[in-house]
């Protein structure tokens, strides 16, 4: 071996008595060829010998144990086992047991061939990531195809004072096992070595019809064993509609008791926090702003922009929040940091707000996990305001508006850090306002188009839309909206391959109004476009405008047994008006054709004016958000959104060619249609 001086981050030694003891002759016998195993590899995949994991937990310590066998029949799987990344977080120790292959019956040790390397896992640090993570890289010469493959490791993860939370509670999901891989024999013991029972709760398990079976609660008292062991194992369930199945695992407890447990870290913090005192020009500032609107606004700012948001992953792993004076002297903090301050900020101006705890990840899941403080991962602030309630993550950068007007949270599910609570519920939503509102304008005269469009962000479109015109270069901005309209004039059908640069002539894109405290930005585009209509193959006409953006594809294409669609989605109006030189149809069933949508998830109305040269549409589409729509809406909230996608999301109108023989064939379709 290469590193013959180990690291404190890993060593090579034998395993914990927790752990299994596996000799080499035992190994051998488990890796037996069967017909399982050889039907396995007949249709081409890798096939797992065995695989034995145990999780251990104690007052003390997590430590997780692995031993497996496996085939490297697969370059891919070849070239992941010869080099890897195993992350170790601080005081955590990597344990290296064994590392083999059996080759054409003959057993090989490897740790001579290993060479491992202990990195810094530090590459985010400019985004304000600190970690004292380390990234141990394991490279193993010579592995050949066709090998089998035999490691045996450990994590051990003793706890520190700041691993308070972790000595106190435990939490760990165990998730069963890719559907790639067969098993010729799999094990999994989880040992409880805690002085408090741990409860486990196995979620979205299924009977032999596929059928969720009903969850169930149970306990494990110190020094006692969860096992699960299987033989000729695949799991089997459906990777893109169904969740995987998990067990659970966290200290017995209650959210009130937990709630009760958090809170005082935070009290004591903002018992002994005096803004005048800490900040004293701060509170000079908020002092001389007379409109509370304006006060809540710059104070939200303040906290948002002028500290510095530095995610510390060592801290996090507790809950004990750093000072505000701290905070605010540095201009620097994490979540919990931040989240304080801006508390702090919020009771000197007596706007009532409250420190919460969410998980925008797991948020689907919280609802199944048995209670436990470390399901969370985020801090935010709670604000209540004018009989309304406002969610402000003070770690949020780009963020504008007074507080109806700043960007709106999607999360369902949070624990308010005050004594006495039960996991709370986001109500659902309604926006006051509009996300987008546009309006395009294409005016075609003399075989020439005049397009403009002008079109007005607001909330988190604003925030998004103004980022992304700061940061990206003009040309693109303008390239993005050209290949949009590509497809929303329909060119797509008829010149297909066409440079498109060459189609929108004179192409330009403008900011017309930024207004930070409504937060509105408000952009035009304008073109000239040669030949503005589309021309079927039959050379017909048609001036053509269809936004796709409003037919919403990922709630029509939704398929999933065990996750509810997530509705999520702005308020928008559209105002399309055609105008040509052209004599139209009229009376065509789709441009007159109108629609009156009132679902109990969203309303949409597309209403449409039409003359001898033109036509306009009037869309409106305002959904009530954050919220999962249950199963039994999901076909009709699926349906209707199918009735927008039938030519209810936009206009066009049909051009009727000069000439006798173009009338006498306008007349013969207009009788017989």
């Amino acid at each position: 071996m290469e590193n013959i001086i180990e690291s404190e981050n890993y060593k090579i030694q034998k395993p914990e008595k927790w752990a299994s003891e596996i000799n080499d002759d035992e190994l051998i016998q488990y890796i037996k060829e069967s017909d399982f195993s050889n039907k396995q590899i007949e249709e081409g995949r890798d096939f797992c010998y065995f695989l034995d994991k145990v999780f251990y937990t104690s007052d003390n310590e997590n430590s997780e144990y692995a031993c497996v066998a496996y085939t490297l029949n697969e370059p891919s799987n070849l070239e992941s086992a010869s080099v890897r990344d195993v992350v170790v977080e601080e005081n955590e120790t990597y344990i290296i047991h064994r590392i083999s292959v059996l080759r054409d019956g003959v057993f090989i040790d490897k740790i001579a061939d290993t060479k491992i390397k202990v990195l810094d896992s530090e590459n985010q640090s400019e985004g304000g990531v600190l970690s004292s993570n380390k990234k141990i890289n394991i490279t193993i010469k010579d592995l050949r195809l066709y090998d089998i493959l035999i490691t045996e490791d450990s994590r051990i993860k003793v706890f520190t004072d700041r691993d308070f939370m972790r000595r106190e509670f435990f939490k760990y999901v165990y998730v069963t096992p890719s559907t790639y891989w067969a098993y010729g024999n799999y094990k999994f013991r989880f040992i409880n070595d805690r002085k408090d029972p741990i409860a486990y709760k196995k979620t979205f398990f299924r009977d032999e019809e596929g059928n969720v079976i009903q969850p169930e609660i149970s306990y494990l008292k110190k020094g006692e064993k969860f096992v699960i062991e299987k033989e000729d194992y695949i799991n089997s369930f459906d990777i893109n509609r169904e969740i995987a199945p998990y067990i659970d695992f966290a200290t017995d407890s209650n959210w009130t008791d937990l709630s009760n447990y958090i809170s005082p870290f935070y009290e004591e913090i903002f018992s002994k926090s005096s803004l005048k005192e800490f900040a004293p020009k701060l509170a000079e500032k908020l002092d001389a702003i007379s409109d509370k609107d304006e006060q809540l606004q710059y104070a939200i700012d303040y906290v948002q922009n002028h500290v510095y948001y530095i995610f510390n992953a060592d801290e996090m792993n507790g809950h004990k929040p750093q000072e505000p004076s701290i905070t605010y002297e540095n201009k620097q903090g994490d979540c919990k940091a931040k989240s304080v301050l801006l508390k702090v900020v919020l009771d000197y101006i007596n706007i009532d707000s409250s420190v919460i705890l969410v998980n925008y990840n797991s948020d689907h899941y919280i609802k199944h996990y048995l209670p436990s403080l470390l399901t969370f991962n985020h801090v935010i602030v709670k604000i209540n305001y004018k009989n309304e309630t406002y969610f402000i993550d003070a770690t949020a950068r780009d963020e504008f508006g007074l507080i109806e007007n700043r960007g709106f949270i999607y999360f369902l599910h949070y624990l308010e850090v005050k004594p006495n609570q039960q996991l709370q519920i986001k109500k659902p939503y309604r926006f006051s306002y509009y996300g987008i509102n546009e309006k395009v304008d294409l005016n075609a005269q003399n075989n020439t188009g005049e397009l403009k469009l002008t079109t007005t962000y607001k909330g988190n479109r604003a925030n998004f839309m103004r980022k992304y015109f700061k940061n990206t270069n003009k040309r693109e901005i303008i390239d993005s909206w050209n290949n949009f309209l590509f497809y929303a004039l329909n060119y797509s059908n008829d010149r297909n391959g066409t440079d498109i640069r060459t189609i929108f002539k004179n192409a330009a894109i403008e900011i017309l109004n930024d207004d930070k405290k409504l937060n509105e930005f408000t952009i035009q585009y304008s073109a000239s476009i040669q030949n503005p209509y589309f021309t079927d193959v039959q050379k017909n006409r048609f001036l053509m405008y269809f936004d796709r953006n409003v037919v919403k594809n990922n709630a029509r294409d939704f398929m999933h047994a065990d996750i509810p669609f997530w509705h999520n989605f702005d308020n928008e109006k559209y105002e399309i008006n055609l105008h040509t030189d052209q004599k139209i149809d009229t009376e065509e069933k789709y441009t007159i054709q109108e629609s009156t949508i009132n679902n109990p998830y969203f309303d949409f109305t597309s209403r449409k004016k039409v003359t001898k040269n033109g036509a306009s549409v009037f869309i409106e589409f305002k959904p009530l958000v954050n919220l999962e729509i249950p199963t039994e809406d999901f076909e009709k909230f699926r349906t209707d959104h199918h009735t927008i996608a039938d030519s209810n999301y936009g206009l066009g109108i049909d051009i009727i060619e000069q000439g006798i023989m173009n009338m006498l064939k306008y007349n013969f379709k207009k009788r017989f249609k």
